[in-house]
C-alpha cells in the first residue's frame, strides 16, 4: 500500500474520503466497494483520511476518544487491500479550504479523482457547507459518484461512535462484532517499575499515546507479536487499563498485560492486544495485600474464561466430524 502526505497530481483514482477511525465493517463495505470498481476502471483505490481527527483540531474539547491511532488505522487500511491512503494534515488553514475549492482543486486538479465513493451523511469545507448536491453539479456524470448507504446490525447503524458506546459499556462482544474483530490496542513494549513482578504477577507494559480512550478497567486478553524469527506468537492473559489508583495518585494512563505462563524478555517488541470480555472496574483498594488478592482472582476468571472457549471449540470440532 502507498501512503502519501502531500497531495499532487499523479494517477487517477477512485476515491473514498472519512476518518476511517477503527476500521469497522461499515469502512469495510466502502472499501469492499471501491475494490470492485477499480477492479473494473482499472485504475487505484485510495482512501483520504485525516490526521489529526477534524474534532481535535477544532473542538478539542470535545474530540472523541479513539479507536486507533494513525499506524494501526493503516495497518488496517492495508490488510483490507486498499491500494493508496492519502493523509491530509488537518490544522486551521486545511479547515478553512472553501468546499468548491476542496473540490475542484483537491479532488479534481490534485488528486486527479475519477470516482467518488462518500456516505449518505458526508460534509466538506469550511464550515461544513459541501454536501451531496454540491458534489454532484461536478461529479454528474451516471459513474462518476456513488452514495454509499449506512451498513446496520439488528437495526443499530455501524458507526465508529457505536463502537466507543460498546467500549465504555463494557460490551466487548458488541464491538467486536460491530468491528469484523476483537477491540485491540498496539504499542511497544516499554521498561516499568517492575511492581507486577515483586508481586508475583508481572507485565508487559505499553505507554498509550493518547491519553483518551474508549475503555478502561480489567480484560481477558490475547496478545501477538512478531518474534525475532518472524512468527506471530500469541499469548492469553488479563491486562489493566488505568492508572493504577492503590499505587499512585496521579498517573498516567497506562495498558499492563500479565501473560499467562510466559517468562521472556519482549522489551521493545511491538504487541497487539485483543481485548476479549471485561472483567471489572479498576478500583482504588486499601493495602497491596488486598490488590494481590484481587489480582488472583482476576487471573483465576480469565483462564476460566479460556477454558470454556476451548471447550466450547473442541465441541464445535467435534459436531464438524
Amino acid at each position: 500500500m502507498r501512503i502519501t502526505r502531500r497531495i499532487g497530481r499523479g494517477e487517477p483514482v477512485a476515491l473514498t474520503i472519512g476518518n476511517f477511525d477503527g476500521v469497522h465493517l461499515g469502512h469495510q463495505a466502502m472499501i469492499a466497494r471501491l475494490k470492485r470498481v477499480t477492479s473494473r476502471l482499472g485504475i487505484t483505490s485510495c482512501v483520504m483520511t485525516f490526521e489529526p481527527h477534524p474534532r481535535e483540531c477544532l473542538m478539542p474539547e470535545q474530540a472523541p476518544a479513539r479507536l486507533t491511532d494513525l499506524r494501526e488505522k493503516l495497518e488496517l487500511l492495508a490488510g483490507y487491500g486498499v491500494g493508496r491512503v492519502q493523509i491530509c494534515r488537518f490544522d486551521h488553514e486545511f479547515a478553512g479550504i472553501s468546499a468548491e475549492s476542496f473540490i475542484t482543486r483537491i479532488l479534481l486538479q490534485e488528486m486527479n479523482v475519477r470516482w467518488l465513493l462518500v456516505g449518505e451523511d458526508f460534509r466538506f469545507g469550511a464550515r461544513r457547507s459541501g454536501d451531496l448536491a454540491l458534489l454532484q453539479k461536478f461529479f454528474s456524470e451516471p459513474d462518476e459518484l456513488e452514495v454509499m448507504p449506512p451498513v446496520t446490525m439488528d437495526e443499530l447503524r455501524v458507526s465508529s461512535t457505536a463502537v466507543r458506546d460498546a467500549l465504555v459499556s463494557g460490551n466487548l462482544d458488541l464491538a467486536a462484532d460491530l468491528l469484523g474483530r476483537p477491540y485491540s490496542i498496539s504499542g511497544r513494549v516499554v521498561d516499568g517499575i517492575k511492581l507486577g513482578k515483586k508481586l508475583g504477577f508481572p507485565t508487559a507494559n505499553i505507554r498509550l499515546k493518547h491519553h483518551h480512550l474508549p475503555l478502561s478497567g480489567i480484560f481477558v486478553v490475547e496478545a501477538s507479536w512478531c518474534n525475532d524469527s518472524g512468527h506471530t506468537r500469541r499469548i492469553r492473559g488479563v491486562a489493566s487499563v488505568g492508572v493504577r489508583p492503590t499505587i499512585f495518585e496521579h498517573a498516567q494512563l497506562l495498558l499492563e498485560v500479565h501473560l499467562f505462563d510466559f517468562d521472556e524478555q519482549i522489551y521493545g517488541q511491538r504487541l497487539r492486544v485483543d481485548f476479549l470480555q471485561k472483567l471489572r472496574d479498576e478500583e482504588k483498594f486499601p493495602d497491596m495485600e488486598t490488590l494481590v488478592k484481587q489480582i488472583e482472582r482476576d487471573v483465576d476468571r480469565a483462564r476460566a474464561y479460556f477454558s470454556r472457549m476451548d471447550a466450547a471449540m473442541h465441541q464445535t470440532i467435534c459436531l464438524d466430524c
